[in-house]
């Protein structure tokens, strides 16, 4: 009988952690011969993704609340008052879940509070394990709750050696953290190419993401504006959606860049766009190394990035994979926007390679099989 790995991580917006916890499910269940998979459906949230599970039948557990829909989200207070609603109301029923089901582990990400301080309060039999994403904002509450509960934590798991280095220099957990890269890739399937629906983007530079203070779009139209002068062929596209979208549009006007910059907003297959493109620019304020950086080089998109904590570097190895600018610096990110405009075919050709090679570590097949051997 195969042993139950349990996936917590309740969510009020569909971040980039969302697609790896359904990931990281659906690699176990695929190619994992030792462990199943369940994700468990605290307040909704995994509706969409069970309403098209069709293909995946992966397994999930709900707390039986369903207001998902109605929870307030976008500002700081609004999110805090979310987050309490679900800390509070699922508190007994995942202790009840984890007492029936008693599944062999328990990996949480998101909203960890609870589940760390269930196993500080209860006695189970399942081994807990912590994800971290990305680089976490160490708060005094967040470190306090991580070191009294790092003696319940069977493994922490991060998805990059920066990460792993700056949380051991802090020395809030009591044993060794493990780096487990996100499960992005679909390996063996070819993504779809519609080639006809983005002719308009050759040649133009294409930015993806939350339109969120993380992406930093605002620094790419300020630094975009200096660089179209002396090229003014040039144009962008960013696409996604969010609560700065009308800020940003407004930037765009006052740097009277509307025919050269565009807001596509949220598109499902950005393989599409990204293949079209002639450089794909990450602008971010902090990143694990980020999605859609994994998707662009698989891509053989050329990849302009900041050097952001905390991957981004570390993905294109220094400069090696693709173009790295200062972090929130527009003369950084002006001056690197050149050389890769100048930059010789093969020059780009080699950075194309070594970015693509890097990719297929994120890979869902790599992920179970690594998190196989990690968990144990």
């Amino acid at each position: 009988m195969s042993k139950k790995i349990y996936y917590w991580g309740p969510f009020i917006d569909n971040v980039a952690t969302v697609k790896a916890i359904f990931n990281s499910a659906k690699g176990i269940k695929r190619y994992s011969k030792k462990y199943s998979s369940t994700i468990i459906n605290a307040v909704g949230e995994w509706k969409t993704f069970k309403d098209n599970n069709e293909k995946e039948k992966l397994n999930f557990k709900d707390l039986n609340f369903n207001y998902y829909s109605k929870l307030p989200r976008f500002t700081f207070l609004k999110s805090r008052y979310s987050y309490l609603k679900i800390f509070f109301t699922c508190f007994f029923p995942l202790k009840r879940l984890l007492e029936k089901e008693k599944p062999d582990y328990l990996i949480i990400h998101l909203i960890v509070s609870l589940p760390l301080i269930l196993f500080l309060l209860f006695t189970f039999k399942t081994k807990l394990c912590l994800r971290i994403s990305g680089t976490p904002k160490l708060t005094f509450f967040r470190k306090l709750l991580w070191r009294i509960s790092s003696n319940k934590i069977h493994k922490v798991f991060c998805p990059t050696e920066e990460t792993k280095n700056i949380l051991e220099r802090k020395k809030i957990f009591n044993k060794g953290i493990l780096v487990l890269e996100d499960p992005i890739l679909e390996v063996n399937n070819k993504p779809i190419e519609d080639k006809s629906a983005c002719q308009f983007l050759k040649n133009q530079i294409i930015l993806i993401g939350r339109l969120t203070k993380q992406k930093n779009f605002e620094l790419f139209i300020n630094a975009f504006s200096i660089i179209e002068k002396k090229y003014p062929k040039l144009k962008a596209s960013i696409f996604g959606e969010g609560e700065l979208k009308n800020k940003l549009m407004q930037l765009v006007d006052e740097k009277k860049l509307k025919d050269k910059v565009f807001f596509p907003g949220y598109k499902r297959n950005i393989f599409t766009y990204l293949k079209n493109s002639k450089f794909f620019v990450l602008s971010s304020l902090w990143e694990d190394p980020g999605f859609v950086l994994i998707e662009a080089a698989l891509c053989n998109t050329s990849i302009i990035s900041s050097d952001c904590p905390s991957g981004p570097k570390e993905f294109l190895m220094n400069g090696k994979g693709g173009f790295l600018f200062k972090n929130n610096s527009i003369e950084s990110l002006v001056e690197t926007f050149e050389e890769a405009l100048n930059s010789s075919e093969k020059a780009l050709f080699e950075k194309k390679i070594i970015a693509k090679l890097q990719a297929k570590r994120y890979s869902i097949l790599r992920h179970a099989k690594k998190l196989e051997n990690l968990i144990e």
